[in-house]
C-alpha cells in the first residue's frame, strides 16, 4: 500500500543523494487497455486501493485522451512524441522504425541526457520493443525459484484450446492466421499465484531491475508495461473473490449513438475471436457480467502489482526522487454502445486514465479537469527531469498543472481512427481470412448498414481502405469528422456531434440540429492541435 502522505520537497530533497537531486528516476508505468475503471475516477465497483493512493497524494487527470484508440499507433504516438499523421501509424502491423527509422523517442532522448533505461512487459507494442535505440541495458532475466509463465493461460485445458484452435486457422488461412483469428478463451480464474501470469512476474523482474538500476551512478528510467486487462482476461482467483457479480454494474447505455456514424461502431471483432463467444448476435446478460467480472478482476491483478512496485522504490530508498507516471494505453467498450472493445472515435475508447507523482509537486490529491493528451508526456518527463524537449515534438507538457490544477489549459484534444466496422481489430484493413470465417456474416451486416446510410456517398475502396475518423474533445462537445485520409480537407463524409453537457454518454448526435456550431468546431479541428494550446 503506498504511503498516504509524503514532506514537502524541500526535505525530501535532503534525503536524496546528489546525483539523485540533480536528476529524478522515473518510474513509466503503462496498463494495456485500462479505462478509467478505477475508485479514483468514481467507479463504485472497482477495487483499486494502490492506483486511489497514488492519485490521492499525486494528480489524476480527469480528461485525458489518447491519439488513436489502438495499441500499436497509442504506444508509438506517446513514445515519440508525435501524432499518428506525423508517425504514419495507424494500424498494428507496420512498425515504428519501418516509417521514422530516426525519430528519437523518449527513453532515447533519456539515454542521451545520462539516463540508464531499462523496461520490463509492454511498453512499446510488440515488434516496436526499440532494444537498440531505446534500452540502455536488459533487464532482469529470471528470478530463481519463480518459473516463467508460458502459454498465456495457467491451466492446462485452456492453452491445448488455443493451441488447437490456432492449427486450425493456421491450416485453413496460413501465416495470416497468426493476426488473431486462433483464440483461446477469453478469460481465466485460476487458483494460482501472482507470478503465474507474466504481470506478476514481470513485476518481479522490474524490482530486481529497479534494484541493480537504483545501485548505480546514474539515474533511471525504468519501463513498466502491464498486459492486463487487455484480452485475454487471466487473473488468479484471489481478485475474481474480491466481487460479487451480482452487484456489478452493467453498462447502461448499450444502443449506437442516434442518428451517428454506421462506420463508427465495430462488430466487437477482438472479442468474438475468443473460445466461447458468441460469432453473431448479443452476449446475453449472464456471459456479459461474466466478462465484465474478469476484466475488473484483471483491473485489481494489475493494481496489486503497481503496490508491489511502488513498495518496491520505498524499500530501495528512492522513493523520494522517482517520478511515477501511470497511463492507459486507451478506453475499452464493455457493452458500452453495444460494443466490446476499443477501436472506436467516443470518449470511451479516447479517454484513459493517467495520474502523475512527483518529489516536488506543490498540489497533491487534487484531480484537474484540464485537456491532456498521451502525446503531452514526453514533453513533461523531459521538463520535470531538466531535460531540452526535442523540436519534432508534439505534445503540451502539462508540467505547470502539477501545481496549479486549475490553470487555464489548451483548448482541445485529438485522435484519430479509420473506419472502425470495416477494419480488423488492429485497425489493418480486412483480410480474406477475416471475411471467410465466422465474421462473414458480421462483415457483411455492418456493410449493408453504411450502404444503407451512406447512399450515393457509398464507395467500397474509400470505407475500407481510405477512410479517417479525426475526432477533438473540447470542453463541451466532441465533434467527430469522417474524411477521405487521402485528402483530410475534403468535405466530410459524415459528421458526429455531442454535447457533454447534457449528454455525456454521447447517446445522440446533433450535428444536424447545429449546422453553425459545426462549421466552428470543424474550423478548430482543421486548425489543429498547435491552435489548441
Amino acid at each position: 500500500m503506498l504511503r498516504p502522505s509524503f514532506a514537502i520537497a524541500c526535505l525530501v530533497l535532503l534525503s536524496c543523494t546528489g546525483r539523485g537531486a540533480d536528476k529524478p528516476n522515473v518510474l513509466f508505468i503503462a496498463v494495456d487497455d485500462l479505462r478509467p475503471e478505477l475508485g479514483c475516477y468514481g467507479s463504485d465497483i472497482a477495487v483499486s486501493p494502490n492506483l486511489d493512493a497514488l492519485a490521492e497524494d499525486g494528480l489524476l487527470f480527469n480528461r485525458a485522451y489518447c491519439q488513436q484508440a489502438i495499441c500499436r499507433p497509442s504506444r508509438a504516438s506517446l513514445m515519440t512524441g508525435a501524432r499518428p499523421e506525423s508517425t504514419g501509424l495507424f494500424h498494428n502491423y507496420v512498425s515504428l522504425r519501418e516509417l521514422q527509422p530516426d525519430i528519437v523517442t523518449l527513453p532515447q532522448h533519456f539515454i542521451a541526457h545520462g539516463y540508464e533505461t531499462a523496461y520490463c512487459g509492454k511498453i512499446f507494442h510488440q515488434g516496436d520493443t526499440d532494444e537498440q535505440n531505446s534500452w540502455s541495458r536488459s533487464p532482469i532475466q529470471s528470478i530463481k525459484g519463480i518459473k516463467k509463465p508460458v502459454g498465456g493461460y495457467a491451466l492446462a485445458e485452456n492453452n491445448k484450446i488455443k493451441s488447437d484452435n490456432m492449427k486450425e486457422m493456421l491450416a485453413k488461412y496460413g501465416e495470416a492466421a497468426r493476426r488473431g483469428l486462433g483464440s483461446g478463451p477469453a478469460y481465466e480464474n485460476a487458483d494460482v499465484p501472482d507470478t503465474a501470469y507474466s504481470d506478476g512476474y514481470n513485476t518481479r523482474l522490474a524490482i530486481e531491475t529497479m534494484k541493480e538500476m537504483a545501485a548505480g551512478d546514474k539515474p533511471f528510467f525504468l519501463g513498466l508495461g502491464f498486459k492486463k486487462p487487455h484480452l485475454n482476461w487471466t487473473a488468479p482467483q484471489r481478485y475474481w473473490e474480491l466481487y460479487d457479480p451480482t452487484d456489478i454494474p452493467m453498462a447502461t447505455h448499450t444502443d449506437a449513438p442516434e442518428g451517428g456514424a454506421a462506420m463508427g461502431l465495430h462488430a466487437s471483432f477482438e472479442l468474438r475471436t475468443r473460445a466461447g463467444i458468441p460469432k453473431i448476435g448479443p452476449l446475453g446478460p449472464e456471459l456479459s457480467r461474466t466478462l465484465k467480472h474478469a476484466y475488473l478482476a484483471c483491473v485489481s491483478y494489475v493494481d496489486a502489482q503497481i503496490g508491489l512496485m511502488v513498495q518496491a522504490l520505498e524499500d530501495a530508498g528512492v522513493r523520494d526522487n522517482t517520478i511515477i507516471i501511470v497511463w492507459g494505453d486507451h478506453g475499452w467498450h464493455l457493452g458500452d454502445m453495444g460494443v466490446w472493445g476499443k477501436a472506436t472515435n467516443y470518449e470511451i475508447a479516447t479517454r484513459v486514465p493517467l495520474m502523475i507523482w512527483t518529489p516536488g509537486m506543490k498540489s497533491r490529491g487534487r484531480p484537474t479537469d484540464a485537456l491532456v493528451e498521451l502525446v503531452d508526456m514526453y514533453p513533461t518527463l523531459c521538463e520535470l527531469a531538466g531535460l531540452p524537449i526535442p523540436g519534432h515534438v508534439e505534445g503540451h507538457s502539462f508540467a505547470p498543472l502539477l501545481d496549479a490544477p486549475d490553470k487555464e489549459w489548451k483548448k482541445a484534444a485529438f485522435s484519430q481512427y479509420p473506419n472502425p466496422a470495416l477494419r480488423e481489430w488492429a485497425a489493418n484493413p480486412l483480410s480474406q481470412g477475416m471475411r471467410e470465417t465466422w465474421f462473414g456474416p458480421l462483415i457483411e451486416q455492418v456493410e449493408q448498414r453504411i450502404i444503407k446510410q451512406m447512399g450515393p456517398k457509398w464507395n467500397r475502396e474509400l470505407f475500407e481502405q481510405h477512410l479517417m475518423g479525426y475526432t477533438m474533445r473540447t470542453d463541451r462537445y466532441r465533434l467527430v469528422v469522417w474524411r477521405d485520409h487521402r485528402n483530410p480537407q475534403s468535405d466530410p463524409v459524415y459528421v458526429e456531434l455531442f454535447d457533454h453537457q447534457s449528454d455525456p454518454a454521447e447517446s445522440k448526435n446533433i450535428a444536424g440540429e447545429h449546422p453553425e456550431l459545426v462549421r466552428t468546431l470543424t474550423e478548430q479541428l482543421d486548425a489543429g492541435w498547435k491552435a489548441a494550446l
